[in-house]
C-alpha cells in the first residue's frame, strides 16, 4: 500500500490499531456506516469518516436536521464501519477493513459540533465546496449543523483485497475497553422522515447493478453487532438479488440485511447512493430478498443540476433546524468558516 505524496505520511496511532489500517482510517472519503433499528434491522449508508479528536475513536457525523442515524446509535450503540471504497483516498491497494464498535452520540454542544464539521469537511473534500461563495456557505446552516457519532472500536477484520479470497487478519481491543455514554436524548417529538421512499424497489434494480460500482451487504452477527462486506458480483433474482461474496467472511450472512450501492468521483463533487432493506440467506452465494428501497439523497448530474438538487433539499430541511436545536435546548448554530 502506498500513499499519495500530497497526503499525510505519519499518523499517530495511540489506540494501538493495526498499523496497515490507520492510513485508510485517516484518508478514506467514504465508509459504510451501519446502525440498527429497534427491530434489529441493519441500515447501511455511505458517510464521510474522520479520526476522532482523542485518537481512540473513528467518527462520522449526521445532520442535525436528519438525526435518525444518531438516534439509532443512541438507542443501540452496536455499530459497524466498512472501509471498502478507496476512491479519492490517494491510497493504492489499501486493505478492506471491517470495524465493529460502540457508538457515542454527541449533541450537547451543537456549535462546537458544527465548527468541527465545517473545518474538517472543507479540509477533507475541498473540491465539494470550491467556487461556492462564502456568503452562500454561511447560509447552509441546515447542512453544516451536525451531530457527531464517535465509534470506539472493539474488533476489526481486514483483508488484502475486496475479493476476500484470503483469511482476514483480526484485531481485538484490550480487555475492559468501553465507550463513554451518549449525550442524553433530546425531548419532544422526533422529526418525521423528510423524503418519501420509492413505492417499488424493482424499478431501481437494473440501474444500480449497471451504474453503481460499490456494493456492500450488511447483516447482524451472533454477538449482535452488524457485519458488512463487499459484494463481488450479483444477478437479478425474482425476489431481489443473488449475490456472490468472498469465501472468507466473519460469519455466514443470515436474517435482516441491508444492501447498499454507491458511487462518487475521486474529488467527491457528487455522489449517488441507494440502500435496499430485506433479508439474506445463504453462504458465499446468498439471496437477498428485498422488501423496500430507502429514499436516497444523491447528488447527480452536472454542476447546475447538483446545485439545484442540493438547494431543493435545503428548502425541505431548513425549517427543521430551529426545531431540532430547540429540542436540545440550544440556539441554532452558525457557520463559522475557516479564515484561510
Amino acid at each position: 500500500m502506498t500513499q499519495n505524496p500530497s497526503g499525510p505520511t505519519q499518523i499517530a496511532n495511540s489506540a494501538g490499531w493495526p498499523d496497515e489500517c490507520v492510513p485508510l482510517f485517516a484518508r478514506a472519503i467514504t465508509v459504510e456506516y451501519t446502525s440498527l433499528t429497534r427491530a434489529g434491522q441493519p441500515i447501511t449508508v455511505p458517510v464521510t469518516p474522520y479520526l476522532g479528536n482523542s485518537g481512540r475513536t473513528l467518527d462520522v457525523a449526521t445532520g442535525l436536521t436528519y438525526p435518525a442515524k444518531a438516534e439509532r446509535a443512541r438507542r443501540n450503540p452496536k455499530v459497524s464501519l466498512l472501509y471498502a471504497d478507496p476512491v479519492g483516498s490517494g491510497l493504492v491497494n489499501p486493505p478492506v477493513v471491517l470495524v465493529q464498535g460502540l457508538a457515542t452520540v454527541r449533541d450537547t454542544d451543537l456549535q462546537t459540533n458544527t465548527d468541527r464539521y465545517v473545518r474538517e469537511t472543507i479540509a477533507k473534500v475541498p473540491d465539494a465546496f470550491k467556487g461556492t461563495p462564502k456568503l452562500l456557505l454561511r447560509r447552509l446552516d441546515w447542512y453544516f449543523a451536525r451531530i457527531w457519532i464517535e465509534v470506539t472500536p472493539l474488533r476489526m477484520w481486514w483483508w488484502s483485497s475486496k475479493a476476500l479470497d484470503q483469511p482476514p487478519r483480526e484485531w481485538t481491543a484490550p480487555a475492559g475497553t468501553a465507550a463513554p455514554p451518549s449525550d442524553p436524548a433530546p425531548g419532544g417529538r422526533r422529526p418525521p422522515a423528510w423524503l418519501e421512499e420509492p413505492t417499488d424497489w424493482r424499478a431501481a434494480v437494473r440501474h444500480v447493478m449497471t451504474d453503481l460500482d460499490q456494493r456492500d451487504l450488511s447483516w447482524v452477527g451472533s454477538a449482535g453487532f452488524p457485519h458488512s462486506v463487499p459484494v463481488q458480483a450479483m444477478e437479478e433474482h425474482p425476489q431481489g438479488f443473488r449475490l456472490r461474496l468472498g469465501h472468507h467472511l466473519p460469519e455466514a450472512p443470515q436474517g435482516p440485511a441491508s444492501l447498499t450501492f454507491h458511487t462518487h468521483p475521486a474529488a467527491f463533487t457528487g455522489q449517488e447512493n441507494h440502500t435496499f432493506l430485506g433479508e439474506v440467506s445463504g453462504d458465499t452465494e446468498p439471496v437477498f430478498r428485498a422488501e423496500r428501497l430507502l429514499a436516497d439523497v444523491s447528488l447527480v448530474g452536472n454542476k447546475v443540476a447538483m446545485t439545484l438538487g442540493f438547494l431543493a433539499k435545503g428548502r425541505k430541511l431548513a425549517p427543521r433546524l430551529r426545531t431540532e436545536a430547540a429540542r436540545r435546548g440550544q440556539p441554532v448554530p452558525v457557520v463559522n468558516l475557516p479564515s484561510n
